[in-house]
Parts: structure tokens; C-alpha cells; sequence
């Protein structure tokens, strides 16, 4: 019966290592972030990234963020959307906004792949603060906050990466508490 019962426990043990790696993304605003799809894809599932995934349709970033990359997203939620001024959103989002809307978007994206850990190590070489331009032209500032990686905008606003490391097909998410913005 005891040998039964460790066979038992041993192979319920296997099982779940087998299924292990398909967990190895976290969630993200209640859906599964699968490597084998790309940032448009996954985020479309995210109920967290709803104002994102529609300010990239109005910006006609679908197919660039859809392509090969690899690209770095810092995805702010619809919570950080939220912390703009009233009716800014709305705004962003009419058609005679969109090289504004483009402009905010694409200073939260960066050609390549960045993982949090290359991030970390980026901050520590640079002695605590490290550049990093953004294909939008914006130049954030990383650096550390405890154990969070934190970007800085050119206009001093400040987020934390609250996720880090989502692996997409063609990057990796990092979403982010705060909407970045251009220098005014």
C-alpha cells in the first residue's frame, strides 16, 4: 500500500513537471501570455490592456507590433491610463490625434529584445541609471527602486515595471503602472 501511494505521489509529481513550462509566462490581466504569439495577440486577450490595445488601433500600430521585431513593450494597464488627465484618452484617440497618439506609443517601445534581468544589469554597469532610447524618440531612465526596475520620462514621471518579463514570438512585455510621455 505505502509503495501504491509513492508511485502515486511520484507520478503526480512528473505529470505536473510535464505541464510546468506551459505556465512559465505569468498571467496578465487574467489571460495566459503564450510565447508562440505575438504582442498584438496576447495583449487583444489582456482585460488589463483594453485602452492600450485600442490607442494601438487608433495609432495603426497593429501590423508593426504584429511583425517580426523583436520589439521591448512597456505596456502601461488601463489603471495607468486612468492616472491622465480627465478626458486625455478620448482625445489621444480621435483621428486628428494620431501622430500624438503614435508619438506617446512608440516612447514605449524599443527595438530588441530587453529582458528585465539584461535591464538590471544595464542599470548596474551604468552605476545605478541606464538610458535607453525608445523607437519614439523618448530617452527613459532605468533604474532601481528595492527589487523594481522603475523608467523615468524626460518630464520626470515615474513608473514601475509591476510585470516583468512576458515573452512574446517577437519580444517581451513589461507592463508598467504609469503612461510615459514625450518631453514637452
Amino acid at each position: 500500500m505505502l509503495k501504491r501511494k509513492v508511485f502515486v505521489a511520484a507520478l503526480a509529481v512528473l505529470s505536473f513537471a510535464a505541464v510546468a513550462p506551459a505556465f512559465a509566462n505569468p498571467m496578465v490581466g487574467g489571460a495566459p501570455m503564450y510565447e508562440n504569439k505575438n504582442i498584438i495577440e496576447n495583449a487583444v486577450n489582456s482585460k488589463d490592456h483594453t485602452t492600450l490595445v485600442a490607442a494601438v488601433k487608433a495609432a495603426g500600430l497593429v501590423d508593426t507590433l504584429s511583425g517580426k521585431g523583436p520589439f521591448t513593450v512597456f505596456a502601461p494597464t488601463n489603471a495607468a491610463f486612468a492616472k491622465l488627465p480627465s478626458g486625455t484618452v478620448d482625445t489621444l484617440l480621435k483621428p486628428e490625434n494620431k501622430a500624438t497618439l503614435t508619438k506617446i506609443l512608440t516612447c514605449h517601445v524599443v527595438a530588441g529584445d530587453v529582458s528585465s534581468a539584461t535591464l538590471v544589469g544595464m542599470i548596474k554597469k551604468d552605476g545605478g541609471a541606464h538610458k535607453v532610447t525608445t523607437v519614439g524618440g523618448c530617452v527613459l531612465t532605468a533604474k532601481m527602486s528595492g527589487k523594481d526596475v522603475t523608467l523615468t520620462d524626460e518630464n520626470g514621471t515615474t513608473a514601475f515595471v509591476t510585470t516583468p518579463d512576458v515573452k512574446q514570438s517577437n519580444g517581451v512585455i513589461h507592463v508598467i503602472d504609469t503612461v510615459l510621455l514625450p518631453k514637452k
